[in-house]
C-alpha cells in the first residue's frame, strides 16, 4: 500500500475506533451547540462549537483549516482554524432564505445555492471570504426548483432544478458562477412521474474530473442515476437498487472518487420506515449499480471517499455514520450521531454537517 493509502486507512481507523481504545485522552467530547447537550467520545468526530442552532446540508471542505457551511435561515460559515472558530459571512438580507448547497474554491471564493420554488431558488458568490456577497442568479420561472450545486473546477459548474415540462432543468456557468445559463434540455431523458431530486446533502448532483456529472432522483417509480459525460448537455439514466416508489424515497446522496467508482445513498427519510437496500455501487460511471451486500442500517443522506484510498468511503444520516473499507460493498457504524451531510480533503480531514449547528472534523495525527 502506497503512503497516501496508509493515510487513507489512518483516518478510516481513527473513525472506526473510540480515543479511549487508543490509549489517548478522549477527544470528542465537544462544546454543546445551542439546544442540545454534549456527548461522549465519538469515535473520530469532534464537534467544533458554531454558536448557531441553524441546520446544516451544505458543506464544502477545502481543507484540514478551511470549511464553508450553508444552512437554514440564510446561515452561511467559514472557518480557516479548523474549526477552532466560526465566522458568521451570511449575505445580507437573506434570513427567509433555505441554503442546501455550497461549493467552495478556497478561503476567500465561494457559490452558494438557496432552495425553493421560484425566486427562492437563487445562487450567490463570494470572492472576500463572505464579507460581501453577489447574488447571481435568481429563478423567475415558478416551475423550477433547484435542488444540488457541482463544479468542474473554479470556473465550470452545474446547478439542478426538479423537472420542468417533464425534464430536468440544467443551469450552467462558464465564469465562476458569477452569471448563469439554463442549458438546452434535448439530451435530458423524460422525468419519471412524481420523480425530482433531494435538496438534502448537496449531493443530489456530483461531478468528477473535467466534464462528467452524476444526477440521483428520488419520488419515482424506481430511484435512479442520470449521467452526463459533456458537462450536463447530453444525459443518460440508469435505474438503481435503492428502493423509490413513494415521495420520501430514493437516491439522495452520490460520491465518485473517479469517473468510473461511485457510491449511491439513499433510503426512506421518514423517522417511522426502514430503509432497506440504502446504498449501491458502480464500477462503470453508473451504467449499471449493484446492491451493497452489507448496507447502512438506516437512510443516509450524504457519502464520501476518505482520501487517498480506493476503498474506505463514509456515509451519514439522521441516524448515525457508516464506514466502508471495501468501495461501498458492506458498511458498519462507526457513529451514533446525526449529520445530514459529509465532505473529505485531500490532506486528511473529513467533515460532516448537520442539524441543530452541528459541524464536526476527524483528521488524520
Amino acid at each position: 500500500m502506497t503512503a497516501a493509502g496508509l493515510a487513507g486507512a489512518a483516518l478510516a481507523m481513527a473513525l472506526a475506533v473510540p480515543a479511549t481504545a487508543r490509549g489517548e485522552a478522549p477527544t470528542g467530547v465537544p462544546t454543546a451547540s445551542p439546544g442540545e447537550s454534549a456527548k461522549g467520545p465519538s469515535k473520530g468526530w469532534q464537534l467544533t462549537a458554531t454558536g448557531t442552532d441553524a441546520r446544516f446540508r451544505g458543506l464544502a471542505a477545502v481543507s484540514r483549516s478551511v470549511a464553508w457551511a450553508a444552512g437554514s435561515k440564510g446561515t452561511v460559515l467559514r472557518t480557516t482554524d479548523g474549526g477552532k472558530s466560526w465566522r458568521n459571512v451570511s449575505p445580507a438580507g437573506a434570513a427567509e432564505l433555505e441554503f442546501r448547497d455550497v461549493e467552495a474554491f478556497d478561503a476567500r471564493r465561494a457559490v452558494v445555492l438557496a432552495i425553493g420554488e421560484g425566486e427562492a431558488s437563487r445562487v450567490f458568490r463570494t470572492e472576500d471570504g463572505g464579507a460581501t456577497w453577489t447574488e447571481s442568479f435568481r429563478n423567475t420561472d415558478p416551475r423550477a426548483f433547484y435542488d444540488c450545486m457541482t463544479f468542474f473546477d473554479p470556473r465550470h459548474g452545474l446547478a439542478m432544478s426538479d423537472p420542468v415540462d417533464g425534464r430536468y432543468r440544467i443551469l450552467s456557468t462558464r465564469d465562476g458562477g458569477r452569471s448563469w445559463q439554463v442549458l438546452p434540455n434535448d439530451g435530458m431523458p423524460a422525468a419519471l412521474p412524481g420523480e425530482a431530486g433531494f435538496a438534502a446533502s448537496g449531493q443530489c448532483l456530483v461531478s468528477s474530473g473535467p466534464k462528467d456529472v452524476w444526477l440521483a432522483t428520488g419520488g419515482g417509480a424506481t430511484g435512479r442515476v442520470l449521467h452526463s459525460a459533456d458537462r450536463g448537455l447530453t444525459w443518460s439514466v440508469t435505474d438503481t437498487t435503492i428502493p423509490a416508489g413513494e415521495g420520501a424515497k430514493g437516491v439522495f446522496g452520490l460520491a465518485f472518487r473517479d469517473r468510473t467508482h461511485g457510491i449511491a445513498v439513499g433510503g426512506d427519510y421518514r423517522k417511522d420506515q426502514a430503509s432497506p437496500k440504502a446504498a449501491a455501487v458502480t464500477g462503470d460511471a453508473g451504467r449499471t449499480w449493484t446492491a451493497a451486500a452489507a448496507g447502512p442500517p438506516a437512510y443516509r443522506s450524504g457519502v464520501a471517499w476518505l482520501p487517498h484510498t480506493r476503498s474506505a468511503a463514509l456515509a451519514v444520516g439522521p441516524t448515525g455514520t457508516d464506514l466502508s473499507t471495501d468501495g461501498g460493498r458492506t458498511w458498519r457504524t462507526v457513529d451514533t450521531d446525526s449529520y445530514d451531510t459529509v465532505d473529505c480533503t485531500h490532506d486528511g480531514a473529513c467533515w460532516a454537517s448537520g442539524e441543530q449547528g452541528r459541524i464536526a472534523r476527524a483528521t488524520l495525527r
